[in-house]
């Protein structure tokens, strides 16, 4: 593990200088690591094909190795090389979102090494739409590992600053290309069962995939024990340091904020409208109230308030529908213990 002081490189997201992306893309070449923003979250890239590249990211991450990293492509063909098989549904999909937040879980080729699958049948595979990471990928000439570029079980970082902070010391070149667009993760769609299954919501709502390809499983269970199929399955996940509670109901939310005032706790509170308390013990962030807004916002939030020397932080639990379960899905994750 390496722990001394990265380089961080500032890029313009929209154009990036091809000479600095020339150079991150010869680390990566050299089996080192370089984290770069997507259009979800910052990213810690590897060679995807090298074993001991990819060790590297399970090292910096501390990551537990039975959860799998997703490979990025600049383009799609260059997917299909990776899988032994690519189904009609992938195809389609491909087709319809990428480049885009989504990512699709298909039987692996002998191309990729088992660390990155966890040592599990399938890979997950995505190509990405931020014009930093297509540029990296394609000067490297290799398939990119990256996982979020956090310690594991961490809030994922949308600045380059919040990878600074959580694994700086361990990593080699940080590009920052400013704020990521949509907040987070990608869409994992599992396209090698007999019917699709959503393993993670995110920025493309299952409803939209089953536009493209029919109906999929929505509500999957992980069997403890064995590889994950996807990142984003440990219940425990996107977590802050600082404990947190959600709910879903505002009143409930506004006497549990009352009570935990009134017990002397300082407090964070995430939510789409003022409880309109005041307290000098309260941090109040206000996120748009669509699902884009309050997705794009979130981690930021939580990033926010988990270094705001809180005793507790508090969120809104959004409703159950096909728009907010990306961001349902975050949250429950990161407040369990």
């Amino acid at each position: 593990m390496l722990l001394f002081e990265c380089d961080v490189w500032t890029v313009d997201p929209l154009h990036p200088d091809p000479e600095i992306i020339a150079r991150a893309a010869a680390i990566l070449r050299q089996g080192r690591l370089v984290a770069f923003p997507t259009e979800t979250v910052y990213g810690l890239g590897a060679n995807a094909l090298d074993p001991l590249a990819v060790s590297r990211i399970f090292g910096a991450k501390g990551r537990p190795a039975r959860n799998p990293v997703i490979v990025h492509v600049a383009k799609p063909e260059q997917a299909i090389p990776l899988a032994s098989s690519w189904p009609k549904a992938a195809q389609q999909l491909a087709e319809r979102f990428w480049p885009g937040p989504l990512t699709l879980v298909v039987p692996r080729s002998a191309l990729i090494p088992d660390l990155v699958t966890a040592g599990g049948p399938t890979v997950a595979l995505r190509c990405p739409a931020h014009p930093v990471a297509l540029a990296l990928i394609e000067a490297a000439g290799m398939p990119i590992a990256a996982p979020s570029a956090n310690r594991s079980s961490e809030i994922s970082p949308t600045l380059a600053s919040h990878v600074f902070r959580s694994i700086g010391d361990r990593i080699d070149v940080i590009l920052d290309g400013g704020p990521t667009p949509s907040g987070i993760e990608s869409t994992v769609l599992d396209l090698s069962t007999d019917i699709p299954r959503l393993l993670r919501p995110g920025p493309i709502a299952p409803d939209l995939l089953e536009s493209i390809i029919g109906p999929i499983q929505r509500v999957v269970q992980v069997t403890s024990g064995v590889p994950l199929p996807s990142p984003g399955l440990l219940a425990r996940h996107y977590a802050p340091r600082t404990l947190l509670d959600c709910w879903s109901s505002r009143e409930e939310m506004a006497t549990r904020v009352r009570d935990l005032l009134a017990s002397g706790q300082r407090l964070g509170v995430i939510v789409p409208q003022s409880l309109g308390i005041t307290s000098s013990s309260l941090k109040e962030v206000l996120l748009p109230p669509d699902p884009v807004g309050y997705a794009a916002g979130l981690y930021q939030a939580l990033h926010d308030l988990d270094t705001a020397k809180l005793d507790r932080l508090v969120g809104w639990l959004p409703p159950e529908t096909d728009a907010w379960l990306g961001v349902r899905d975050r949250l429950l994750r990161a407040a369990t213990l």
